[in-house]
């Protein structure tokens, strides 16, 4: 494990000693869904989730063709985007790929440099520099395309006091149930098609300037049925991460072929959001309606003491608790880290969600890849699809 994270033990901070950061991102704005039902998904978003209303933007704000509902729990924003008629882009995106992830705004000082330096360097062009405004101020944003139809849009916001952007209003909702404890988004995973895993790091590589700081092939990531590879791409800061995942050759089909096969195409497998107490955010959730993939067996937890013998002076966690709920954990040489992954959130079995916690670990938990995969398959089994 040691040996597998050696690249992340230094940190990014000397990856990209002596090289210039030509694309500073100052953090994720904010995750656009494109769905079938804005109104019914931000209500599944806030029950399950623990997520707030914040904006509203639809046809009493002048917006004619679509409806977005903005929810927000502390540094995560989610934007729910839905069609409100029949010949709208948005429409065909889900009739195509289901409800998913379209938009990941990332925070910039400057979205005309960001638009600019990634242009040159290759990108292709979704949405030259466009100004936004209202009286609060205004908003720059500019995209990119990325794998797949996944759009990257940098957005500058530091001319503007408004509840989100122009265009929006503030949403006001009688109901809002309590957080669950989300901070943040830690990382997002993209799902690559066969053989695109070294196109896709060269592009993150040349256009983004990120850094491949940690591989894993499909002898790491593997059980007796499949596997897949990762390489994980991050920015000069290390807030942006976007870890990519492709295929590999096994005896059955992997959770990867069976998310391009039902997403019909590449995109955002799963958006890793971060708590500082997992345990009461898991037990939460569970409370109220989400589904988690199924708790490894007995064995799994009783090596727990010796995979972190290096950490259990400072363990803090109970792990009959952790059992309970199916949370798993893994380390590095920095600390440690707990993990559990939702089931699919939605009837096609593309997007979900992982509950992190980082105790100082910096890796992507190498070690519970197996065991997590073979909950997956499990849940392929029951679909028929593995």
């Amino acid at each position: 494990m040691a040996q597998e994270l050696k690249s992340v033990e230094y940190g990014l901070e000397k990856i990209f000693e002596g090289a210039q950061d030509f694309l500073p991102i100052l953090g994720t704005d904010y995750v656009e869904f494109y769905v079938g039902n804005a109104k019914q998904a931000a209500h599944f978003y806030k029950t399950a989730f623990g997520f707030q209303s914040h904006a509203y933007a639809g046809l009493e704000t002048g917006k004619r063709d679509r409806a977005s509902y903005v929810l927000k729990q502390d540094k995560i924003r989610l934007v729910l985007t839905t069609a409100l008629n029949s010949d709208s882009p948005i429409g065909e995106h889900v009739k195509k790929h289901g409800d998913g992830v379209k938009v990941v705004a990332m925070w910039v000082e400057d979205a005309r440099y960001s638009y600019e330096e990634t242009i040159k360097r290759g990108a292709k062009s979704y949405m030259e520099p466009t100004v936004i405004s209202d009286e609060n101020g205004e908003v720059v944003q500019a995209g990119i395309y990325a794998y797949g139809e996944t759009i990257f849009m940098f957005t500058e916001r530091k001319n503007y006091n408004g509840i989100f952007m122009p265009g929006y209003k503030e949403w006001k909702s009688d109901y809002n149930p309590t957080s669950v404890g989300l901070k943040f988004v830690d990382h997002m995973v993209g799902n690559v098609g066969w053989n695109k895993m070294n196109e896709w790091v060269k592009w993150f590589e040349d256009v983004m300037g990120f850094v491949n700081f940690l591989s894993f092939d499909d002898k790491q990531i593997t059980t007796e049925y499949s596997a897949l590879m990762s390489k994980v791409m991050a920015n000069g800061n290390g807030r942006i991460k976007f870890p990519i995942n492709e295929p590999a050759e096994g005896k059955k089909r992997s959770q990867i072929e069976e998310y391009l096969d039902f997403y019909e195409g590449e995109g955002v497998q799963h958006i890793a959001v971060a708590t500082d107490d997992i345990i009461t955010t898991v037990a939460e959730m569970k409370a109220r309606g989400v589904e988690f993939l199924s708790t490894p067996p007995q064995a799994y937890y009783d090596a727990i003491p010796e995979r972190l013998k290096d950490h259990m002076d400072k363990f803090q966690e109970d792990i009959k608790e952790l059992q309970k709920l199916g949370i798993m954990i893994d380390a590095d040489e920095e600390g440690y880290l707990l993990q559990i992954f939702t089931k699919p959130v939605e009837d096609r079995p593309t997007l979900f969600f992982e509950i992190i916690q980082r105790m100082g670990a910096r890796g992507f938990g190498a070690g519970n890849f197996k065991a997590l995969f073979e909950s997956i398959e499990r849940e392929q089994e029951l679909r028929g699809t593995l």
